[in-house]
């Protein structure tokens, strides 16, 4: 059952039957924020999809003319507020899929969930994702230098990430 479509997809609850297409993104993280969850083979596609499924913050993100799973999104609430974000498969970049399906997240989010404020973080080298935020009219609130560590140094020091923080109120959105 669908949580909601929109023109071109269709947004669910995570099955048993996504676990090839997640291993396909999901073995190759672009960003670093997704390497604690890197998979290396259907086992653990099949695993991490079984645990999605039964996660209400995850969201499966399908095409509708195949029923195709090309990305996911998660919806984290905090009271009226929620923490978003968004991994697609690189192989379907520039075709709107990603502003389609965050778009309709957020009116679902602000139309059925009541949701007061949403924002995200998004590392500061990763511009698909600014302009995904800047597109869906999310405003920069602020820029944290050297805030979380996702992944090492050479040496084994931490890498530390700078990242961005962008949000939008449901009267803006409305």
């Amino acid at each position: 059952m669908a949580l909601y479509s929109t023109d071109r997809l269709v947004v669910r609850r995570f099955r048993d039957t996504d676990s090839a297409a997640f291993l396909d993104y999901m073995s190759d993280p672009r960003v670093n924020c997704f390497l604690d969850e890197k998979l290396s083979n259907m086992h653990e596609a099949l695993a991490d999809v079984r645990k999605k499924s039964k996660d209400r913050s995850q969201f499966a993100v399908c095409r509708k003319e195949d029923g195709m799973l090309i990305g996911h999104l998660f919806a984290m609430e905090e009271g009226d507020t929620y923490d978003v974000g968004w991994h697609f498969n690189t192989k379907i970049e520039g075709r709107g899929y990603a502003t389609e399906a965050a778009k309709g997240l957020f009116d679902y989010l602000f139309r059925r969930k009541n949701a007061r404020r949403i924002y995200c973080y998004v590392e500061d080298y990763n511009t698909r994702s600014q302009q995904l935020c800047k597109r869906l009219g999310m405003r920069q609130e602020g820029l944290f230098l050297e805030y979380i560590s996702f992944t090492s140094n050479n040496d084994g020091t931490p890498r530390y990430e700078n990242t961005l923080q962008f949000a939008l109120l449901s009267k803006e959105w409305l």
